[in-house]
């Protein structure tokens, strides 16, 4: 809807949030909160399963050191949004960024074939963010397994250790329910987005704000 409004200049007003490829794709902007009704600005955590440092030490150091960009990201979004694999997608922005990945990986020492599960919600954003991490932790020789589920199962995932880590926690608000849920039974392995952003959006073209 919103690209067909976009394409005839015609006025639509769409929710929306950053991260996300349409920003990349559409010049847009938000309209003003000033009630606060889309709760202000978030950020994305990395969180892991309690024991998960004592397991998978490796892991865990590169899950803790993860942060990138909402343009990084937008790299990655757009080029599977513009029908590459996600995989492929996920490796040329490593291939452009190996000074980035290299700090994730600082003093990280290869591990022989330990298996890992990541879970994620089925996001542009997460997609992009965890088929990043696949490979990196692959690079220095975990198993990894990716699995899509429902932000309310991925919260259980990770409590009950089914699952041992996201990238996908979007705080203070969106997942507030899951975290007071799930308080003291997960480790916050800390911030991989600032800046992340939910409300009201519009094409730039449309003279209201």
């Amino acid at each position: 809807a919103l690209k067909k409004a976009y394409e005839s200049e015609e006025p639509i007003i769409v929710t929306g949030w950053t991260p996300h490829w349409k920003f990349a794709k559409f010049d847009l902007k938000y309209l003003e909160d000033p009630k606060g009704s889309y709760g202000g600005e978030e950020e994305i955590h990395s969180i892991g399963r309690l024991g998960l440092a004592d397991d998978l030490p490796e892991a865990h150091t590169i899950l803790s050191n993860f942060n990138w960009s909402e343009d990084d990201m937008g790299e990655v979004m757009i080029a599977i949004q513009d029908g590459e694999k996600e995989e492929v997608a996920a490796q040329n922005w490593i291939d452009s960024n190996e000074d980035k990945v290299a700090e994730w990986t600082d003093g990280v020492a290869e591990v022989d074939g330990d298996e890992i599960k990541l879970a994620y919600v089925a996001w542009d954003s997460e997609i992009a963010s965890h088929n990043v991490m696949k490979i990196v932790l692959e690079q220095v020789g975990y198993k990894v397994t990716l699995t899509q589920v429902e932000a309310g199962p991925l919260f259980t995932a990770v409590a009950d250790g089914s699952a041992d880590a996201t990238l996908a926690a979007w705080l203070p608000i969106t997942h507030k329910t899951y975290v007071d849920k799930f308080e003291g039974d997960f480790e916050d392995l800390g911030i991989n987005m600032s800046g992340v952003k939910i409300g009201l959006v519009v094409p730039a073209y449309m003279d209201i704000n």
